[in-house]
Parts: structure tokens; C-alpha cells; sequence
């Protein structure tokens, strides 16, 4: 089973951390990963695109402009044509989702394959405890310096804390989640996964 550093947030030793060996020394499946990046992007896709495609969403008459022969002009039925300026769109885009479906044990595997990939890129620290005593940016930018975190810094924690999520607002490439709030995207993108010894182990809880 492998063992983590506990450090506290001076970044001095305190202790060791056990880490369920199912879910951070798994094997890697890369498809996986993949598939999984692709699912939460392509959730994220608003696809709201609209065009009118149907005489029923277009405002006008549809009485025929003119009679159909003897004026020496083309033929025309409706104003509302696609022929014309303001008229329907054919095959134009409608509203759609590009949301796909992920089974929950390849959405398992994903993450075991992406924490033991931090994990083996020295990208995972542990605290012991993460606490601010107020939600001020000032505090959190120091707890980063003395931690020697890089600008892309992801806080685990065991539940929801709102003043280090209110502290790390204003500073755009870190983040905050709860153990049930993590995935795949966020722990490729960020550098550096910055755990509570808590949450370490409910990570282990959650997907072992």
C-alpha cells in the first residue's frame, strides 16, 4: 500500500498517510481518460444555436405576392420562402445537446487512472488540516507561497470549505472542490493536487 507525507501548511513533515492502492496504483487506461475528458467537455457545450426552419416560427403573410403568370417575373408562392431575405432556413441548426452517457465503473476507472498518474508524477501533497480564518485572498496566496504550489493548484477537501473557496476566487487557475466534486478535467489541468489527509482517504472511500 503506498504512503504519502503529511505536511502542515508551513510545509513541515508531520506524518504518514496510507492511500488505497486500487485507486492510486491502478493501471492506466488512457481511453478512458479520454472519453471522460470528452464527457465533461462536451457537457459543458451549451448548444443553443437556433435558426427558423418552419414557416409556423416566421411573422408575414403568406398570400402570394403576385399572380402566378403574365408579369413576367418568377413564379412565387410566399414572401417567407428561403429564397428570399427573411425567409426559413433549410437544414440550419437547432437547438441540441452533445451531452453522451459514461457507465459509472469506466467513469471509476477514469479517475483511479488519472490519481495514479498525479501520484506517480509527484503532483499529489497531503495537509494535515486546511483551514482560513477569513475568506481573504491575502491568506490564501500566502498559504501557496509557503507551500511552494505552482499557479495551477487544485484544493481537495473533505467538504465543502467556504472561506478558502471564497479566498481563491479572484486567483483564476486555482480551485477548490469537495471529494465528490472531483474529476478527471480538473486533475489533468491543474499541476499540483493538494489533499487533507481526510480527504485522501475518502477519495480512497469513494472510488476503492
Amino acid at each position: 500500500m503506498p504512503q504519502l507525507d503529511v505536511i502542515d501548511i508551513k510545509n513541515n513533515k508531520v506524518g504518514d498517510v496510507d492511500v488505497d492502492s486500487t485507486v492510486f496504483d491502478a493501471k492506466i487506461n488512457e481511453h478512458l481518460v479520454k472519453q471522460y475528458v470528452v464527457l465533461q467537455r462536451a457537457t459543458r457545450r451549451l448548444g443553443t444555436a437556433s435558426t427558423k426552419s418552419s414557416y409556423g416560427q416566421l411573422s408575414g403573410s403568406g398570400k402570394k405576392p403576385w399572380r402566378q403568370k403574365g408579369t413576367g417575373r418568377a413564379r412565387v408562392g410566399k414572401t417567407r420562402s428561403a429564397l428570399w431575405r427573411g425567409g426559413l432556413t433549410i437544414f440550419g441548426p437547432t437547438p441540441r445537446d452533445y451531452s453522451f452517457k459514461m457507465n459509472k465503473k469506466a467513469r471509476k476507472q477514469a479517475m483511479r487512472s488519472a490519481l495514479t498518474d498525479c501520484l506517480r508524477g509527484n503532483h499529489i501533497a497531503v495537509l494535515d488540516k486546511l483551514t482560513l480564518d477569513t475568506p481573504k485572498t491575502k491568506e490564501a496566496v500566502q498559504v501557496i507561497k509557503a507551500l511552494g504550489l505552482p499557479e495551477k493548484t487544485l484544493f481537495v477537501t473533505a467538504e465543502k470549505n467556504k472561506n478558502l473557496e471564497l479566498a481563491v476566487r479572484n486567483l483564476p487557475t486555482v480551485n477548490v472542490l469537495p471529494v465528490e466534486g472531483v474529476n478527471v478535467y480538473d486533475l489533468l489541468f491543474h499541476e499540483k493536487i493538494v489533499c487533507t489527509s481526510e480527504a485522501i482517504k475518502k477519495l480512497g472511500e469513494r472510488l476503492g
